[in-house]
């Protein structure tokens, strides 16, 4: 019997199901960021991982659904949703933390690669949205929060707010006309706080 690196014992060398699984969506982040989406294989993914191709297609039903299961999965990990108390504190938190990913240049570059991707191919551009999805409603989250301790008017537009959040970072990210600090998180939520809120 041996272990696996979750300190679980497994026996025959098979992976139990769910080490099986993460070790997949490991391999596939790690994958993305070194190589690229479109060098990215499942063949690829199942040699990183060390399990069967066979393995990863009955959980994922095509390579897009995979990278983006993947990239929801390393993203909530590195930008979570804080909760600090404030609004304020906590879009400072979550800017300063997305600002960070955009900031690493083999990073940046797999995001925008992705973002490309799913202009150009029909098939990615559901999963990425999906994924999109996913972060806007973290945004969202801490919006109605906010409304409901009476930090922001009732009435305010949380899908506008959202997008407001999000606009310097994909805005910089792909034109690449100023950088990502996460030491301007702060001014730049206050900014938009001031617009929401009504005071400058």
């Amino acid at each position: 019997m041996s272990i696996t690196p979750s300190g679980t014992p497994r026996t025959g060398g098979r992976l139990r199901s769910e080490d099986a699984h993460h070790s997949v969506l490991e391999a596939t982040a790690a994958l993305l960021v070194e190589n690229g989406y479109g060098a990215l294989t499942i063949e690829g993914v199942a040699k990183r991982a060390n399990v069967a191709k066979s393995t990863v297609y009955r959980w994922w039903k095509s390579k897009p659904a995979l990278v983006m299961d993947a990239y929801t999965h390393e993203t909530a990990a590195r930008v979570p949703e804080p909760d600090t108390g404030t609004l304020a504190g906590d879009l400072t938190t979550f800017v300063a933390d997305l600002y960070g990913i955009g900031r690493d240049p083999v990073r940046a570059k797999a995001l925008t690669g992705l973002m490309a991707e799913a202009q150009l191919d029909p098939a990615f551009a559901e999963p990425f949205r999906a994924w999109v999805a996913t972060r806007r409603e973290v945004v969202a989250t801490l919006l109605t929060r906010a409304v409901t301790r009476g930090e922001l008017p009732a009435a305010t537009d949380l899908a506008h707010a959202t997008d407001l959040v999000f606009g310097p970072f994909w805005y910089r990210l792909l034109v690449a006309h100023a950088p990502l600090d996460p030491a301007e998180a702060e001014a730049h939520v206050s900014t938009v706080l001031g617009g929401l809120t009504g005071r400058r």
